[in-house]
């Protein structure tokens, strides 16, 4: 039985997304995207100018993959629905991730701005995936007003310091009819095979990958953990204990 992860319609067979920022030139995104056998990337609609040929971002993405594109840069509820609405008027579908970070230190996402977008763009047909700071009840109002996935943060964006959100991010996914995408922070594939252990239904990553010595070969390890960690989620992890427990019986021929 084939695992698939179904978002707005579309099947899935790669629970690893990745993104397209912080690269040290655009040349080596399709190479990553082939290692990591990711089929969505994000994107962030300030990066894409359409205007220019060697400049211009989208070039660089397989045309295979699944844009979703995002509303980087947005601080209101407002500004956010503007770029969404820009993303889609110039071609780049109706897929949107929404980010609204009114807070440049820590660049924490509004969660009741995010709320009010998210509410929006759905009313318009876009399939909605918002970037939140985990919290059980603004996640279950965003599946209320229709959003496709709820992309919770493993730990600051961009911060590689891992998922430190993991007891809240757990609650969700125990509570949550729509996927959880594990989102920022994560910083090692280690931490990625973690969120996915827990039941995560997907990971994105962009820092880990595209600061790393080699981010190709970076993005195979994140594919091969992504994977991993899906396998073990659906085996059934076994038991803890406090106390020890014998992996061979004690008694037996010794006597």
């Amino acid at each position: 039985m084939k695992d698939e992860l179904t978002i707005g319609g579309v099947i899935l067979t790669s629970r690893l997304f990745i993104g397209t920022g912080k690269f040290h030139h655009n040349n080596l995104i399709p190479a990553v995207a082939k290692s990591s056998m990711a089929e969505v990337i994000t994107v962030a609609m300030r990066r894409v100018d359409l205007h220019s040929t060697e400049e211009n971002i989208l070039n660089s993405i397989p045309k295979n993959m699944i844009l979703l594109p995002n509303t980087s840069g947005a601080r209101t509820a407002e500004e956010a629905v503007r770029i969404a609405k820009l993303s889609r008027a110039v071609g780049l579908g109706n897929w949107v991730k929404i980010e609204v970070i009114p807070d440049q230190k820590y660049l924490l996402p509004d969660n009741y701005e995010t709320l009010k977008a998210t509410e929006s763009l759905v009313k318009e047909g876009f399939i909605v995936l918002p970037y939140m700071s985990p919290d059980l009840v603004v996640a279950k109002q965003l599946e209320e007003v229709g959003a496709a996935a709820v992309m919770p943060l493993g730990s600051p964006i961009g911060s590689n310091r891992g998922f430190r959100t993991k007891e809240l991010v757990r609650i969700m996914i125990a509570e949550s009819r729509v996927p959880i995408v594990v989102d920022a922070g994560i910083g090692k594939p280690s931490e990625a095979c973690e969120a996915m252990e827990l039941g995560a239904d997907a990971v994105l990553v962009n820092t880990a990958i595209a600061t790393s010595d080699d981010p190709v070969a970076m993005a195979g390890a994140f594919a091969n953990s992504v994977r991993a960690g899906r396998a073990a989620y659906l085996s059934g992890l076994g038991e803890t204990a406090l106390e020890a427990r014998a992996s061979s019986p004690l008694t037996g021929f010794l006597g």
